[in-house]
């Protein structure tokens, strides 16, 4: 399938946006799409749907389609990345192709999990997804969640693919970060939090960050400073949201931010097993950095 005539651009602060669910398990769109329309507001590039943070794994297909539905009515106008994931490749294949009309930006594509291919199977993975799509793709290079580790040499490769257009960077390895920036042509975005900073700092096109479904002005900004080269100002404000994010991830995604958002009446505190809510100490410390944030 032919890829779009337009040059993709996913520079810039995406949220991957968690799915709310209510006390008997179903998916709560009306918190869903009030949540969407807030942050649509706030000078964010966009939205990652199903993605981790959003618990893709514990929906149903139907259900994916449904929360993406919601986010595209709620919030028209700002694009949408999906994620996707598996390890069976024609199961995969076929749900790309489920997606083509879906209006989406791209996709979010990780390595096949349990797997644990070679180098060259994953170069195979990736561009069979890519030959599939009739959106651009982006690597989400994850070793501790898929178990396999995508080689700098390997992701250069895929680089020379027209329809790969960016990657996800949660693989730890600055030095394969930087190359890849050096490289140019794959957009770099920062896909853990704290390491939003550097990532830009060094020359990265954008992060990919759960923090930022609060604070997300300050977020945003952080962004855009570091992307204007206004390093101190920028380094100040970043500052200022490290306990957040510390205290955002000391316990799995998205517990503890789900925990702040229902505390803020955004939605309820619930999650779908394994996941599970966060604990009451962590709890009552985040409340507390929020509110110390808010107050600023």
């Amino acid at each position: 399938m032919p890829p779009s005539s337009s040059t993709p651009d996913f520079s810039g602060l995406w949220i991957p946006l968690v799915t709310p669910f209510r006390k008997d398990g179903a998916i709560d769109h009306a918190a869903l799409a009030a949540l969407a329309e807030r942050l649509a507001s706030t000078g964010i590039a966009g939205f990652v749907v199903c993605g981790s943070t959003g618990e893709a794994a514990a929906l149903d297909g139907d259900e994916q389609l449904a929360v993406l539905a919601t986010i595209a009515k709620a919030a028209p106008t700002l694009p949408r990345i999906m994620g996707i994931s598996g390890y069976h490749l024609g199961k995969t294949l076929a749900w790309v192709r489920r997606l083509d009309d879906r209006g989406l930006a791209g996709l979010l594509v990780p390595a096949p999990s349990y797997i644990r291919p070679s180098q060259a199977g994953l170069v195979a993975w990736f561009g069979a997804i890519a030959e599939a799509s009739t959106v651009p793709l982006l690597v989400y290079d994850i070793p501790y969640r898929t178990g396999a580790t995508i080689a700098r040499e390997t992701l250069l490769s895929l680089a020379t693919n027209p329809r790969i257009h960016g990657i996800k960077d949660c693989g730890g390895d600055m030095a394969k970060t930087r190359a890849l920036i050096a490289d140019g042509r794959l957009q770099v975005l920062a896909g853990e939090d704290a390491q939003l900073f550097g990532t830009l700092a060094e020359g990265g096109a954008g992060a990919i960050t759960a923090s930022a479904h609060l604070q997300t002005a300050r977020f945003a900004q952080v962004v855009q400073l570091l992307r204007d080269g206004r390093l101190a100002e920028a380094r100040a404000q970043w500052q200022s949201l490290l306990p957040l994010i510390e205290n955002l991830f000391a316990e799995p995604n998205p517990g503890p931010l789900k925990a702040v958002l229902a505390n803020e009446g955004w939605m309820q505190d619930e999650l779908r097993v394994p996941m599970t809510r966060a604990g009451s100490e962590l709890r009552e410390q985040l409340f507390r950095t929020q509110a110390a944030l808010s107050r600023r």
